[in-house]
């Protein structure tokens, strides 16, 4: 109880990480292992406005969004004890899984988008287009985390920079991104490793999050 205290006055609860805290993180998935609904509901609570967030920020599509975050508790409450002992593990294991799970619904969503092109002998409705959100998303905790990784983007040098959001928003693999850019499969891992590098520094504080 005393270190969960002395961490939670550590970490900022603006934070994903301090939210966990804020919680009693480690406590919170002790009574997660034990079955406790009640911590799933605090859970919950505690956790889905950040990965709100960041589905929202990849998927452009609330409804979808939301769809996502029930997919990721429900992981969480089935599979909790993969999760490191210290409480400080929980939220950033979330976050991953958020991410994962996202691109397994643009990638689902690409395939639908070229089967509707094939079918309609229209190649423009397979080609996915990136734009920023329409829906006012200022007030959720994790659509500052998303607004971060974007600002940091902006930074990269372009080759780099396209390279990182295909990858990184669109789920694309190494080889998707060679054949969607016509550059050699060694020029993208060049690019993406250079890339996801500077995105180590410059999104420090929140990379075991995001990255």
């Amino acid at each position: 109880m005393t270190s969960t205290r002395r961490h939670a006055g550590q970490q900022n609860a603006s934070s994903p990480r301090g939210s966990i805290w804020a919680a009693g993180g480690e406590s919170l998935r002790a009574r997660l292992v034990a079955r406790d609904e009640r911590a799933l509901a605090e859970l919950i609570d505690v956790a889905s406005p950040w990965l709100l967030g960041i589905a929202q920020g990849m998927l452009q599509d609330p409804v979808e969004a939301e769809e996502v975050v029930l997919e990721v508790m429900t992981i969480a409450w089935n599979r909790i004890e993969l999760v490191g002992a210290e409480g400080s593990a929980l939220m950033p294991w979330l976050l991953r899984v958020t991410r994962n799970r996202t691109i397994d619904r643009l990638r689902a969503r690409r395939r639908r988008s070229a089967a509707l092109a094939v079918a309609s002998a229209d190649p423009g409705i397979g080609r996915h287009v990136e734009e920023e959100s329409r829906i006012d998303e200022a007030g959720a905790p994790g659509w500052h985390v998303h607004r971060s990784v974007h600002t940091a983007l902006d930074s990269l040098p372009e080759d780099q920079r396209t390279a990182v959001r295909l990858a990184y928003f669109e789920g694309l693999t190494h080889s998707e991104i060679a054949e969607r850019l016509a550059i050699p499969l060694g020029t993208v891992k060049t690019r993406l490793r250079l890339g996801f590098g500077r995105l180590r520094v410059s999104l420090a504080p929140i990379k075991d999050w995001v990255l």
